[in-house]
């Protein structure tokens, strides 16, 4: 089924399903679900395990701090999910880094399986698998599974109907600049008040001075993005 049509299938592979309990079960992603506008489904790659005791971990070739992943499990696992129109995404601190670009490009892909790295990494063999890998930071996490949310959360509220339209054109990133401030009741809050200029009703003045503090914002806190940006409109 189309995106624009609703429906959209995501995978998460973890050995540690219950950490997305809480996640799923909660705010727009538990009513995106109820909507049937998109469908997320936690699948335990121990699951795959042939060892007696489920192991899906072991020493490391050639020594080494720590236990890694298998691939066995997590091919069969990927394999019992996987079609033509999968795409999968590999959590780790190697990946590319994650952005709102990535994110509205990841919403537009109607399978997604993401796998959870965990313990000290994975064998090599199973970036095989992957069509991306993603990192959300320079820094190490225990597991893959709170970066998946942070991905998962992020796609799931660009599809349509997640969330009105409006919220999402004027978020931060979406016009290459930071959001500009935002005010409600009361008027006068400890000293602190809301600019006159949002009381006007000037509905033009109110867009142009929406624009500046962006602009102003931006420059002050993330003047990286505003390189970017001028780099790539050259």
């Amino acid at each position: 089924l189309d995106n624009q049509n609703l429906f959209s299938s995501r995978f998460i592979l973890s050995i540690f399903p219950h950490m997305f309990d809480g996640f799923l079960n909660e705010s727009i992603i538990k009513r995106a679900i109820q909507k049937k506008i998109v469908e997320i489904n936690i699948h335990d790659f121990r699951e795959f395990s042939k060892d007696p005791h489920k192991k899906v971990d072991d020493y490391q070739f050639g020594g080494g701090a720590g236990m890694i992943l298998m691939p066995e499990p997590i091919y069969d696992c990927v394999e019992s999910i996987r079609d033509d129109d999968s795409y999968i995404i590999l959590m780790t601190p190697q990946g590319v880094s994650y952005n709102q670009k990535k994110a509205n490009e990841l919403k537009l892909k109607k399978h997604l399986i993401i796998i959870c790295g965990h313990y000290e990494g994975f064998d090599e063999r199973i970036r095989a698998l992957a069509d991306l890998e993603v990192s959300i930071g320079d820094y190490v996490l225990t597991g893959g599974e709170l970066p998946s949310m942070v991905i998962t959360d992020s796609i799931v509220r660009l599809l349509d109907g997640a969330i009105k339209e409006e919220s999402t054109e004027t978020e931060s990133f979406n016009n290459g600049l930071l959001d500009y401030p935002v005010y409600t009741k009361p008027v006068n809050f400890r000293g602190m008040e809301v600019p006159s200029v949002l009381l006007s009703g000037h509905h033009e003045n109110i867009k142009k001075w929406r624009y500046e503090e962006s602009l102003k914002r931006t420059k002050e806190r993330r003047p990286d993005i505003l390189e970017e940006k001028t780099y790539g409109e050259r």
